[in-house]
């Protein structure tokens, strides 16, 4: 300060630093406004005083606190046992922390404290940050409000209390009672923006508010949608309790309007009703769909109980709930069940039905136990669930053919050797047959490689140290039933047992260095609890005579062995196009060659098999022999009748290029796979009669562009085929042929790319988690997208919600494109035909920030027409959403779904949707 000395009855500090500490400034002020200090501006400070400095050097403010009793030097007894006065209680119970930045003025007639610009005050835990700051300490009132310059009002008011935050345009708050009252204040909870015109804070937990707009709309200024009420309650953290509210949409009064509501708050989860769909079927009359009760039961596990009914009668049933240990395990189980009725009770097209469906989910985290894990994946259910469901319109799911599950448990057992242990249970489901495969359970242990020739240190060589075997054991509980005996005691009736012990022996060793060499055999063992005997009874089928099976139940197994060995190496040719210094565009190219033999024996165990004798009715006919084994049901197979002898022989192939970069700078050529595992296999049986050569399979890749392939196999025979197209034991070149007959092939691709691979962006991953891909169909969207609505996924937490600029547009449009295409060709007997050949496709396009469409559709180039196809339209309108997704095309359902609701999941009931059920499937 660079005033002339003299007392003032207002201090104007001009403060550039905040002000730190100034819990001894308060005191200061407080013994100012009482007279019992004075302030000069330029006194010479001494040992008691104060000095405020700023970071200019020239300003100095210098306090001197002249102390209201003179100081006795001579030191008296204290006398005083016991202090009777009672303090006056302190005027701050806390630290004050303040600051302006371009001033800070203290009115000592009027006890005020001014802070301007950029200004706050810090007090407990309330906090102000605003324009203008004033603390009357009279009143112990603190006002803040914002700055209007030039008709622009900035710096707006800021007050957090606790977890709290408010952004008005000013208030008043009272730091004895706590109380406040706010003006025009914007504050936001859970997702919820509350704007109120006038706020009274009663305390920490009641607020109650006048002339209120609730929104989920990030633009606060000017929401296209908020919910209107004159008086409201609110409580942080919990509720909102208003009184008659109507609904606005683009500052438009709608007929939409309730006598009083009611917008949940809580940051964590709590139990409450879950509003259902209303709607409208043709077939079955009005309906509520998807209503019921959600239970927070812990922090770990919850549960979703939800129903459909419909006035026909139809009703539905789900329960899920997920569930999550961290560091242990997470999971979650969906139960579904149908009761459909169709048309009326006494018409002829009346029918009922009964569908229904479990899922669960279950994952052990890699780190809670490294020595055993459970996991678990179930998807099983009635095989025309996904098909007459009317409470999802998944396509992808509805053309997936196949249900599978598996439980497992395993456990290891560390140790020399080490031993793993699984115990599982599975389950294979073919919708479109409804058959149904289960091993419940199958059990599986294993033990590691022991090399009992191995030295104790070092490498092992030779063939003698390379020497090992192995032991395993499984057994099985395997059930073979239908769609429509599923959960019956029926199911039981044919469930075949079997044991297998299987003990290889193998060794590894090097031919002239270059050559690998490997020998094995195998021991393997079966053991069943059923057994069957065959025999042929002339009096059976009224006399006319029939073949007998009875089953026999007991133990009983056998023992099978095999021998192999291989010889196999790798072969590397180079071409150099670079000669004499010569720089080409193609350096050089690279042929890699893997080929192997093997031989492998198989004996005869004719032991096992037993024969009987159907006569003829013809006597110039013999009589049939038939020959069987008791072990024809075993579900580890059957013993081998003939010898078997055979050479294999395998090449594999692989063709690279190196190319001279485009890139200047790079010093090293750039490596092209030109051919990528073109492979080779047949085999030749020494021991068989007649066509010994089995055909050469093969198949392969070639890589066209980044990220597509063209996929190829196929099958080549050797043989000539008869009038009758039987294979015949001459070589089809010397029928006239060529020298080898394609019996069957097929050619393959799939293709994806995106605006991102022009612009350098990353590839986006498929969807692992999608429902289609659960259920065991693709991962894209080549088959429509997998949008179910009971899942209740379409609406999207505004918290993770992508981000948007909408304020401009680049040119170039976010698009994606995937195309798959297949093609079978046939000529076994003669076909000479293609048997299956189509295309899919799929595409996602953004027309502008706010508006995307999508595609999926093929053709079926063998019948001529055009695949299942989806039409999908999303228009983004900030805080809400529109969805319409349209199946004109269809082999099992056609259909359309259409969806309008809020974004944020607080509010997610509030939407319409109406839908067309898919077609029946008859």
């Amino acid at each position: 300060m660079n005033n002339p000395s003299k007392s003032y009855k207002g201090i104007y500090l001009q403060c550039y630093p905040r002000v730190h500490s100034c819990y001894p400034l308060l005191v200061l002020l407080f013994l100012f406004f009482f007279g019992i200090v004075t302030i000069h501006a330029q006194d010479i400070p001494s040992k008691n005083d104060v000095v405020i400095e700023s970071e200019r050097e020239a300003d100095t403010a210098t306090v001197r606190l002249a102390p209201a009793v003179t100081p006795i030097n001579e030191a008296v007894a204290d006398t005083v046992k016991v202090d009777t006065v009672i303090p006056e209680p302190e005027l701050l119970q806390d630290i004050v922390d303040y600051y302006g930045e371009d001033y800070v003025y203290i009115d000592r007639k009027n006890n005020k404290v001014y802070m301007y610009n950029k200004a706050f005050i810090v007090y407990e835990d309330m906090r102000i940050d605003a324009g203008l700051i004033i603390l009357d300490l009279n009143k112990n009132e603190v006002s803040a409000k914002g700055i209007d310059s030039a008709g622009v009002y900035s710096q707006r008011p800021v007050f957090v209390q606790a977890n709290n935050t408010a952004e008005p345009d000013s208030l008043r708050f009272n730091t004895d009672t706590k109380k406040a009252i706010v003006y025009n204040t914007r504050t936001e909870q859970n997702g919820i923006q509350t704007i109120a015109e006038v706020t009274k804070k009663e305390n920490d937990s009641v607020y109650f508010l006048r002339n209120v707009k609730f929104t989920t709309s990030k633009n606060v200024e000017d929401p296209e949608y908020y919910f209107y009420t004159r008086k409201a309650k609110f409580v942080p953290k919990k509720k909102v309790v208003t009184g008659l509210t109507n609904m606005y949409i683009a500052d438009v009064p709608t007929p939409i309007g309730l006598p009083f509501a009611f917008f949940p708050l809580t940051e964590n989860r709590t139990s409450g009703f879950i509003i259902p769909t209303i709607g409208d079927n043709n077939n079955r009359g009005f309906f509520f769909q998807n209503g019921g009760y959600y239970f927070a039961i812990n922090d770990y596990v919850d549960l979703t109980v939800l129903g459909d009914y419909y006035t026909n009668g139809s009703y539905g049933l789900r329960g899920e709930t997920a569930y999550n240990l961290r560091y242990k395990f997470s999971g979650n189980i969906s139960v579904r069940y149908e009761n459909l009725i169709n048309s009326e009770r006494g018409f002829p097209d009346f029918s009922q039905s009964s569908l229904y469906n479990i899922r669960w989910s279950h994952q052990q985290d890699p780190k809670s136990n490294p020595s055993s894990r459970f996991s678990a994946s179930v998807n099983l259910g009635s095989s025309r669930y996904f098909r007459q469901s009317i409470n999802q319109v998944n396509n992808a799911s509805a053309l997936v053919n196949t249900l599978s599950s598996s439980v497992s448990y395993s456990k290891t057992f560390e140790g020399e050797p080490q031993v793993n242990v699984t115990v599982a249970a599975t389950h294979q489901q073919n919708t479109n047959t409804e058959q149904i495969n289960m091993s419940l359970p199958n059990v599986n242990a294993n033990m590691s490689r022991v090399f009992p020739f191995a030295p104790k240190s070092g490498v092992k060589k030779g063939i003698i140290q390379n020497i090992n075997f192995q032991y395993d054991v499984s057994a099985e509980n395997r059930i073979a039933t239908v769609d429509s005996l599923f959960f019956k005691s029926e199911m039981f009736n044919d469930a075949e047992v079997g044991v297998r012990h299987s003990i290889p022996v193998s060794t590894n060793f090097k031919l002239f260095d270059y050559v690998s060499a490997s020998i094995g055999t195998g021991l393997n063992e079966v053991w069943t609890l059923k057994t069957i005997k065959e025999d042929y009874d002339p009096t059976a089928n009224d006399g006319e005579g029939a073949v007998v099976r009875d089953t026999i139940s007991g133990f009983d197994r056998f023992l099978t062995y095999n021998f192999s060995t291989s010889l196999g190496t790798t072969l590397y040719g180079m071409y150099n196009f670079e000669k004499d210094g010569q720089d080409k565009k193609i350096k050089a190219i690279r042929h890699v060659m893997r080929p192997s033999v093997s031989y492998n024996i198989n004996p005869s165990f004719d032991q096992y098999y037993d024969e009987y004798t159907i006569p003829s009715a013809d006597p110039e006919v013999n009589d049939q022999v038939v020959q069987y084994t008791r072990f024809q049901n075993s579900i580890y197979g059957r013993p081998g009748q003939n010898f078997a002898s055979s050479i294999g022989f395998s090449l594999s192939n692989t063709v690279e290029a190196k190319v001279r970069s485009k890139d200047t700078t790079e010093t090293e050529a750039k490596k092209v796979v030109l051919l990528n595992n073109l492979n080779f296999r047949t085999a030749y049986n020494l021991a068989g009669d007649s066509l010994r050569l089995d055909p050469i399979s093969f198949t392969g890749s070639i890589p066209i562009v980044k990220k597509l392939d063209l996929n190829f196999n196929g099958r080549l025979d050797p043989y000539a085929l008869d009038n009758s197209n039987n294979r015949i034991e001459e070589w089809n070149i010397d029928n006239g042929g060529s020298l080898f007959r394609l019996t069957n092939a097929n050619v393959s691709f799939n293709y994806s790319f995106s605006s991102k691979d022009f612009e350098g962006g990353a590839d986006d991953d498929p969807d692992l988690n999608n429902e289609t891909f659960r259920n065991g169909g693709r991962p894209d969207d080549l088959f429509g997208d997998a949008t179910t609505i009971n899942d209740r996924a379409i609406t999207k937490d505004e918290e993770t919600e992508r981000e948007r600029n909408v304020d401009w547009y680049n040119f170039s449009i976010p698009w994606d494109l995937r195309v798959a295409y297949t093609m079978t060709y046939s000529n076994q007997r003669r076909q000479n035909e293609i048997s299956s050949q189509s295309i899919m496709f799929s595409s996602n396009l953004e027309l502008s920030p706010r508006w995307s469409v999508g595609v999926s559709s093929g053709y079926d180039f063998k019948n001529k027409g055009v695949t299942l196809t989806q039409l999908r339209f999303v228009r983004d309108l900030e805080s809400w959403e529109l969805r319409f997704n349209w199946t004109p095309i269809g082999s099992i359902n056609t259909s359309w779904y259409f969806y309008v609701g809020i974004r944020s999941s607080v509010l997610s009931d509030i939407k319409y949707d109406k839908r067309r059920e898919p077609d029946r499937g008859l």
